[in-house]
């Protein structure tokens, strides 16, 4: 009797632990190496912002030893309906992508300064790359590059509509730049070992991710960035309706961003990269000469973007500007290489008298 009771509670007890779902498995994303509610928001019910229609799906592309390219797609929906038979809906989307850069050298400029300008900031212990609120790009190991010698990347972007515009922002959160660079390293590490590249070790974080040195100036004053020369003399009208960022200023990495209007329209992109891996993917975008007479390195002095590479305070390092008018490009771009290298105590790049006062 006394036995039949204990085999009785015992399957009572398998039961309800079966039935309340500790084995069930939980939803994994982004070649398995996302999991639900595994720290980051957008993985957990924090993600929905209203309590009548959720769902989390998601669709991906794997990449392979034969074809080392990949894509992941996670989508976020949730809605609400109001007393008054309104309803919100929220919609967000977060894409990471596996492969090389951009092979054109222009597009390439263009790609990687989305992903380190503006805001963005250098990943911490080392890692080659940059996250901001939304986005991320982390190079990966030379054992990863491509059959021609291109470093590959992995890339994350965040997208986010609302529905009725005034309910929700529309500015993307996933949770920080902490819970971006979680997402990010962990579909990388996940990547390589698709692709046959994975190291010995997982890449990992442990430093907190740095914070930006100041806050969006939306009172325009020159010098823009408190960069010294860099005077962009605008008129009343555009100094009215122009911002700029302080992103990063470190060893590795600095930018500038300047914009105009509510719609943010970028007018001016400045951009200084070091770090050996990140610089690789700028390698082959310089031409084979000087941009001008009298400026060190080698690069291109466009009409609508700059760059030099030259060594300084012994490495390569790459200056690049997007998005100066073409009048103004030399100035201004001579101007943020003189306060770069003089920060980083190297030569300058740009001739005497192109750029700022030099002290």
């Amino acid at each position: 009797m006394a036995a039949g009771a204990v085999v009785v509670v015992l399957a009572a007890g398998l039961g309800a632990w079966a039935f309340q779902g500790p084995l069930a498995a939980k939803d994994r994303y982004c070649w398995g190496g996302w999991e639900q509610d595994s720290g980051p928001g957008i993985l957990g019910d924090e993600a929905y912002s209203g309590d009548d229609a959720h769902s989390r799906t998601s669709k991906e592309v794997s990449p392979t030893p034969g074809k080392p390219t990949g894509s992941c797609t996670l989508a976020v929906h949730s809605s609400l309906v109001f007393s008054d038979g309104d309803k919100s809906v929220q919609d967000t989307t977060v894409t990471v992508k596996y492969g090389r850069a951009p092979k054109d050298a222009e597009t390439r400029l263009s790609w990687l300064n989305g992903y380190l300008g503006d805001g963005a900031m250098p990943l911490p212990d080392g890692l080659p790359g940059a996250v901001a609120g939304a986005r991320g790009l982390l190079v990966l190991p030379k054992r990863c590059d491509t059959r021609d010698g291109r470093p590959s990347t992995v890339t994350l972007d965040a997208r986010e509509r609302s529905e009725p515009a005034d309910v929700l922002p529309q500015k993307t959160d996933l949770g920080g730049s902490r819970a971006v660079t979680e997402l990010l390293v962990t579909a990388a590490n996940k990547g390589m070992e698709k692709a046959g590249c994975a190291p010995a070790e997982p890449l990992s974080v442990t430093a907190p991710v740095l914070t930006l040195p100041e806050k969006n100036e939306s009172f325009y004053s020159d010098p823009a960035c408190r960069i010294k020369g860099l005077d962009l003399d605008l008129d009343e009208a555009r100094e009215r309706e122009a911002s700029y960022q302080v992103g990063a200023v470190t060893k590795d990495l600095q930018s500038c961003s300047v914009r105009i209007g509510r719609t943010d329209v970028e007018f001016l992109d400045a951009l200084m990269v070091a770090h050996p891996r990140i610089d690789a993917l700028l390698k082959d975008a310089m031409g084979d000469r000087a941009p001008a007479r009298g400026w060190r390195g080698k690069g291109v002095l466009a009409s609508d973007h700059q760059v030099v590479r030259a060594r300084c305070a012994g490495r390569p390092t790459t200056f690049l500007m997007l998005g100066a008018p073409a009048y103004q490009a030399r100035g201004h771009f001579a101007a943020f290489t003189d306060a770069v290298t003089q920060r980083l105590g190297c030569d300058v790049v740009a001739p005497a008298g192109t750029g700022g006062e030099r002290g």
